[in-house]
């Protein structure tokens, strides 16, 4: 892998942004990023991607109303239909080919906007198979809970503890929509969304735009000072039908975690891994998705989260952001925030949240219920 992030924008992540249209934030984050960059998008940047489901975004053909605000207009512009993390990882083939050296890549979310979210997500299950049953989308994440808590013994209040640990976080985060100081007590005793899912172990959804400029490694030595290099990628589409997938293991993880680790050529992501940013759309996907990525053994999250292993001062960080509990659920856009955060922390630019030695890092994304798709990104400071 010969290609680095060398800038970064975004804005700060709301839960509700009335006063402001997508198309001015992505104006912002693209101004912040292509600063951060050193660069002009009519002269340096060859190709721009989106990361949009027009189903969220009410629109289609998306990719027709990002130009203007990224500075693409009569330039190559094309929309991922999946999220952040998969565009930017178009964007690294891009680049690859030989036929870009500086790429953007662009991620939002105006969920504040979106009037039937929980519709949309249902019109995701089979529409043969699944749809028909007419449940709320988030019944299928209680399902899967149950399933998970009941083969590897973790307990719900393990997964409280992903909720309290990752709103503290993100109060270190300037950005965040939803830090907070919570107790134990104030996410066991919210109401049940769906048998044992409450309404606190669900991340609430946000407003927010990230900008990212891409280079090729002759590039990036020239645009910055402190490139993030992308070591490894990986991505994997498990079963579409919810009756046969493995429901209390991420297989889609695991599989793309082994395809981002071989390229990156880690042999023990336990030593080699600092710090990691994973997908918290529900709390137990945090545990869920950190046994997946190697982090632990499968079982052992919920225990080594409990001993601190996971906090900002333990032994391998995870989601000092807040993730999407904490800095907000940004739909396609949450999986750039966990790249974001591991370039800010890789550059030593994360403030009161920096974690100590941060050389080699992992983020992770899952594109929600009811699929089981999702991308794994190996980044370092180091070429």
């Amino acid at each position: 892998m010969t290609v680095a992030i060398v800038g970064v924008g975004h804005t700060s992540f709301q839960s509700t942004t009335p006063d402001i249209s997508f198309k001015e934030q992505m104006f912002e984050a693209a101004v912040k990023a292509y600063e951060d960059a050193g660069v002009n998008p009519r002269k340096d940047i060859a190709s721009f991607l989106t990361a949009a489901e027009d189903y969220y975004e009410g629109y289609s053909i998306f990719d027709e109303f990002v130009p203007d605000q990224l500075g693409a207009v009569l330039r190559s512009v094309c929309t991922i239909g999946g999220d952040g993390l998969l565009a930017l990882i178009n964007g690294v083939m891009q680049i690859e080919t030989g036929l870009f050296d500086v790429v953007a890549i662009e991620a939002h979310s105006k969920a504040s906007d979106i009037l039937t979210f929980p519709g949309i997500v249902t019109h995701g299950l089979d529409p043969i198979y699944n749809r028909a049953f007419n449940v709320h989308p988030y019944f299928v994440a209680g399902l899967e809970m149950r399933r998970y808590l009941h083969e590897t013994g973790t307990t719900r209040e393990q997964c409280a503890a992903v909720v309290v640990k990752n709103k503290q976080n993100a109060l270190s985060n300037p950005s965040a929509a939803y830090a907070a100081k919570m107790t134990m007590d104030d996410v066991m005793n919210s109401e049940f969304v769906s048998d044992p899912l409450t309404r606190r172990d669900i991340s609430p959804l946000a407003d927010g735009v990230i900008v990212m400029v891409l280079a090729s490694e002759e590039k990036a030595k020239k645009l910055s000072d402190h490139p993030v290099w992308l070591k490894g990628v990986g991505w994997c589409s498990d079963t579409p039908w919810i009756e046969s997938r493995t429901w209390s293991t991420a297989e889609y993880a695991r599989l793309a975690a082994e395809r981002a680790y071989k390229m990156a050529g880690i042999k023990n992501p336990q030593k080699q891994i600092a710090f990691a940013e994973v997908d918290d759309w529900f709390s137990y996907k945090e545990l869920q998705h950190i046994e997946a990525l190697g982090l632990c053994e499968n079982g052992e999250a919920g225990k080594l989260l409990e001993q601190g292993n996971f906090s900002r001062n333990g032994k391998l960080p995870v989601n000092v952001s807040g993730g999407r509990i904490g800095a907000g659920n940004l739909l396609e856009a949450s999986a750039l925030q966990s790249v974001l955060e591991c370039v800010l922390q890789l550059q030593g630019r994360a403030g009161k949240r920096q974690v100590k030695s941060a050389e080699m890092a992992v983020a992770q994304s899952w594109r929600g219920v009811p699929t089981a798709t999702g991308c794994v990104a190996v980044l370092s400071s180091e070429l």
